[in-house]
């Protein structure tokens, strides 16, 4: 799989360059957001700019990246294309995941998220 990886202090950006997302794919996408939590990452932006189809393995590894992500930080993606849009709001996991159109848009999601964790956390923030 050709996936790229940039690193910064509040977050990592994981891109995957591939046009299918699919069975042959979604395990590597899988054991690198494990990997990626296991080394204490809080906070994954996946970018799917270069994806132009996903299937239900797919589907399957994005929520493994959502579960494992936002219990203790943010998952966001983003660089959806209309396609993978679509088979996304079929499966209704658009109401689930963090959908943003750009990568700047989704770091400011996870430094947004990080502060209302922090009020959360202080107990300045009531739901």
């Amino acid at each position: 799989m050709k996936f790229s990886i940039e690193r910064e202090d509040q977050y990592t950006i994981l891109a995957v360059d591939e046009e299918k997302l699919d069975s042959t794919l979604s395990p590597q996408v899988k054991s690198e957001l494990v990997t990626l939590q296991n080394e204490g990452v809080a906070n994954v932006i996946l970018n799917l700019e270069k994806v132009k189809y996903i299937d239900s393995s797919g589907l399957s590894a994005l929520l493994v990246g959502n579960r494992i992500f936002t219990e203790t930080g943010s998952f966001v993606l983003c660089g959806v294309s209309e396609h993978v849009m679509k088979l996304i709001k079929i499966s209704q996991l658009d109401k689930v995941l963090d959908i943003l159109p750009t990568v700047e848009e989704s770091v400011d999601t996870v430094f947004m998220n990080a502060l209302k964790r922090g009020l959360e956390e202080e107990g300045g923030l009531e739901e």
